[in-house]
């Protein structure tokens, strides 16, 4: 399955009822979520109803996606055992607090033992894990993208979680990312009524080399759809771009065309594709 990744809405475990509406939001990954949204008493019943709606027929093309608790924690591996005995294995599974390269191999040891087809995502949110990231991305090839857990990672380094605190810690994740040749997503904007804000930190998030970014809530999620989707005019020059590449170096409206620009030209392309 081929998993596009602008968009990431995350939705409680324990809200099963909203399993079917989230998933028509138009969001690329439906993120249900063990973790952060749910309270430590119903980690169980929350386990439960996920594995119940990963083995139910889809109803829609929206890749699934299981934000797990963390595997250094009892309750993180009771999750990665119980998914392993039901076979209800999402297409995405979400690794948070991850800080090492140790933790995503384990996951891809019992994923591979299973023959579950399961992709990675690594949640990198403290400053452990932003000093372990060369490492992380290398791990394994299951990993198609790194995420920034923003909240607990301006917790962790004690600053406030705004978008600009944060640019060396966002710059270092796309880097590492870039080098591995993976996606990075951003994390989530978390004032739901903040319609300006979000479409302010996602191209903020889109310039500086994200290709998506989480969402809390379903009306951010054309937003950030349409921010992390090439526009017809970027796509229509790009091809441009791409033609006079093939003759060698040119230019097109008084800029010059040279193998750099091409690159990013064959970016917007695939991106559309």
């Amino acid at each position: 399955m081929s998993i596009k990744l602008r968009s990431g809405l995350f939705t409680p475990a324990t809200r099963a009822e909203r399993f079917s509406k989230a998933a028509e939001t138009g969001a690329d990954l439906l993120f249900i979520d063990l973790e952060d949204s749910v309270a430590q008493a119903d980690k169980e019943r929350a386990r439960n109803q996920a594995i119940a709606a990963l083995l139910m027929p889809r109803s829609t093309h929206t890749a699934q996606a299981l934000r797990i608790n963390s595997i250094k924690t009892l309750v993180g591996l009771t999750d990665l055992i119980a998914l392993t005995k039901s076979g209800a294995y999402p297409d995405v599974l979400l690794l948070p607090k991850t800080e090492s390269a140790a933790e995503v191999s384990l996951v891809d040891d019992i994923l591979r033992q299973s023959k579950a087809d399961t992709r990675l995502i690594p949640l990198v949110e403290s400053a452990k894990g932003l000093r372990a990231l060369g490492e992380i991305v290398s791990a394994t090839d299951r990993t198609i993208a790194l995420m920034l857990g923003a909240a607990d990672l301006a917790a962790d380094l004690g600053c406030s979680p705004d978008a600009s605190n944060l640019d060396i810690a966002r710059a270092s994740l796309v880097s590492a990312c870039a080098i591995a040749g993976i996606a990075a997503m951003d994390s989530p904007y978390f004032d739901v009524r903040d319609a300006e804000g979000l479409i302010r930190e996602a191209e903020k998030a889109r310039n500086m080399g994200f290709i998506g970014k989480a969402a809390i809530h379903p009306n951010q999620v054309a937003a950030i759809n349409t921010i992390f989707s090439p526009s017809p005019e970027a796509i229509a020059r790009a091809h441009k771009v791409l033609e006079i590449n093939e003759k060698g170096v040119g230019t097109l409206d008084g800029q010059m065309i040279d193998e750099a620009i091409a690159r990013q030209a064959r970016r917007i392309v695939a991106s559309a594709e």
